[in-house]
């Protein structure tokens, strides 16, 4: 993904979801609710902004219908079995959960055949641009020493975040095709998610991870980790000292993540109507803003038209990316 394309998709869509939060009503009225218990499912492990922006979510959404919405984590094949959960699951609004960035990757790769026309699009609850993270006793103190090392030493370091092909592997395997550098030259380690990866991490079990930056900041700010370089054009405001990629390298190299709340394909559209309105509603109140401004995010929201063009953009820049460091089958 080339820097311009990168850059316009993200400012793209950041203006908006933005605009579209400020939105106050529908004109539409959907009178669905759910009469009983919603099951949420969540492709990811515990503990990674995936699972904390949907269980946030969840828990609102059981406040305002007052019926169970019960989280499950539906880990494995890296990212498949949990968005397949989604997918096959009755239209009917009893299953809904957390489709996120890897629908425009895993068909790529070969992993499944599914895309994003096999789900029902709701609502974008999150942006989430990658970052580069070391130990805190790494001996890289910069990107530009971790590039120059990993250069002159190929395949001897190693990464991890999420699964092959996942989209913060994309995010390392590009910078470094961005760089003129062998995209295996940081060799990949597959994990569930962000969190299992940032222990590894600091376990010593890999030398990098490049999760969303709002995902380690915790960590980061505990000493527990360091951050060299936050993949966006302009700085975290909770964490502004780490270098943006855009400045640092020669390629401007940038690229995030998104979270959004989806339902399985056929999902009618009063049930989806509902869904929209409530959460549009959710990302507007106070709760969500405190909780937002606590990770270091910014509150964004897209309805489901909209969503649904973003995914089909995504789908393509995402897959020219795959195919140009060699990825696609």
């Amino acid at each position: 993904m080339t820097r311009k394309m990168t850059h316009t998709l993200l400012r793209g869509v950041a203006a908006a979801a933005l605009a579209t939060a400020s939105t106050a009503a529908y004109a539409q009225t959907c009178d669905w609710t759910p009469d009983r218990a919603v099951t949420y499912v969540v492709p990811w492990g515990a503990g990674g902004g995936t699972d904390a922006n949907s269980r946030m979510l969840a828990t609102m959404l059981e406040q305002k219908w007052g019926v169970p919405f019960n989280v499950v984590n539906r880990t494995g094949g890296n990212g498949v079995t949990g968005h397949s959960a989604i997918s096959n699951a009755a239209p009917d609004g009893y299953t809904v959960g957390a489709v996120t960035v890897e629908i425009n990757t895993m068909h790529w790769v070969g992993l499944t055949d599914m895309t994003h026309e096999n789900i029902a699009p709701i609502a974008l609850i999150d942006i989430v641009p990658a970052s580069v993270l070391v130990g805190h006793d790494s001996p890289f103190e910069t990107l530009e020493d971790l590039m120059a090392h990993a250069r002159a030493n190929p395949g001897e370091l190693t990464a991890s975040g999420t699964s092959l092909g996942g989209i913060w592997h994309l995010a390392l395997a590009g910078m470094l095709n961005a760089e003129g550098m062998d995209p295996e030259a940081i060799r990949w380690i597959p994990s569930q998610g962000a969190a299992p990866a940032m222990q590894e991490l600091i376990a010593g079990g890999v030398d990098i991870a490049t999760p969303a930056l709002s995902e380690g900041r915790a960590l980061v700010e505990a000493g527990e980790i360091r951050a060299l370089a936050y993949m966006h054009d302009s700085p975290m405001e909770a964490l502004p000292d780490v270098p943006v990629t855009s400045e640092v390298l020669e390629s401007g190299w940038t690229l995030a993540a998104y979270i959004t709340i989806s339902g399985p394909e056929g999902l009618p559209d009063e049930i989806s109507c509902a869904y929209e309105q409530a959460v549009n509603e959710i990302t507007q109140s106070a709760e969500w803003a405190e909780f937002k401004a606590s990770r270091g995010a910014d509150v964004v929201f897209m309805g489901r038209e909209e969503l649904t063009e973003f995914m089909v953009a995504q789908d393509t820049a995402l897959g020219e990316t795959i195919q140009a460091i060699g990825l696609a089958e």
